[in-house]
């Protein structure tokens, strides 16, 4: 059967369906385990999210993923997405990164555990620990999965909880610059900095931004905010794109469309303008985060190309 330490990888589970006479009848699921509870456990396949009482499972086990990325790329793309969301308040544990930054969002709140904390793991998880609490806040982890699985294995026997699953995907930039631009659409504007109202925009779906939040927007001297304006100069649409790391990466965060706007095609849209943007500054991938149970955004990112390069779990300390 499974168990917590297996929440993050992919699975295989073997289903009660029904009986006929005296034969069961068996179907078999494959996908990543996102959730496990004492009642149920939720798969992300191929098909879209499924979730199976526990008293219908006859037999479960961790199967190998079906593309596992290096561990060097891994965090090469973890170290890439760090620079993108520069927390105003670091410290380092070794290899490991410890970041703050007011609260605002998971990513700039919690440690990333990539490379060696130059400690024994137990004692690495006890200066997170103390670090957070130095800084009055919550101690949290992001897991990069399956890099960080011991990591994982640790915290579930401390009682760490889960934030659910983040999906970090990527794409190449050519199939969206290859995209036409969508007729009748207004331009994609492209600034080095935002306006209120772009901030004001994002505030509806991340909360208020406090000093931290536009110290992390701004922090990034490769960054682009875009934006697309309907007929009367409301904004319908923002996003903002950041360029770092040795390879080059595009990161895409706080794709938002105001919802009077949606199903008109303004994600694609400004995402072929971050593309362009990027491609001259010599970018060639992108990779955005999004949470695996967001199937319209993640159904959005598809469309575009996107997949899964691997995922990580916030992890929460008790108390």
């Amino acid at each position: 059967m499974l168990r917590q330490q297996d929440v993050g990888h992919r699975v295989v589970v073997r289903r009660i369906v029904g009986v006929t006479g005296d034969r069961t009848l068996f179907t078999d699921a494959l996908g990543e385990l996102v959730d496990l509870t004492e009642t149920d456990l939720t798969l992300a396949t191929a098909k879209g999210t499924l979730r199976v009482p526990l008293r219908e499972v006859h037999r479960a086990k961790r199967v190998p993923p079906a593309r596992r990325p290096h561990a060097a790329a891994v965090i090469a793309l973890e170290t890439a997405a760090d620079e993108a969301w520069p927390a105003p308040v670091r410290s380092r544990l070794g290899g490991w990164i410890l970041r703050a930054a007011d609260n605002w969002t998971g990513r700039a709140n919690s440690a990333l555990p990539v490379g060696d904390p130059d400690r024994p793991l137990e004692a690495a998880i006890d200066a997170v620990v103390k670090w957070y609490h130095d800084h009055g806040q919550q101690p949290l982890i992001n897991a990069p999965m399956p890099l960080a699985a011991p990591v994982n294995s640790a915290l579930d026997e401390r009682g760490w909880t889960s934030r659910p699953l983040t999906l970090v995907q990527t794409a190449p930039l050519a199939p969206l610059l290859a995209t036409p631009a969508a007729a009748g659409l207004p331009p994609v504007e492209l600034a080095d900095a935002a306006g209120d109202d772009w901030y004001a925009m994002v505030a509806e779906h991340k909360g208020t931004l406090p000093a931290a939040a536009i110290r992390i927007l701004n922090g990034v001297p490769e960054r682009v905010f875009a934006q697309i304006r309907d007929a009367e100069g409301d904004l319908v649409a923002v996003a903002r794109g950041a360029v770092t790391g040795p390879d080059r990466w595009l990161g895409v965060s706080l794709l938002q469309t105001a919802p009077a706007a949606r199903r008109q095609g303004l994600g694609r849209h400004v995402m072929r303008g971050l593309a362009q943007w990027a491609a001259q500054r010599g970018a060639t991938r992108a990779y955005l985060q999004v949470e695996e149970r967001n199937t319209a955004a993640v159904a959005l990112y598809g469309r575009l190309g996107f997949s899964t390069h691997h995922t990580y779990l916030t992890r929460e300390a008790p108390g």
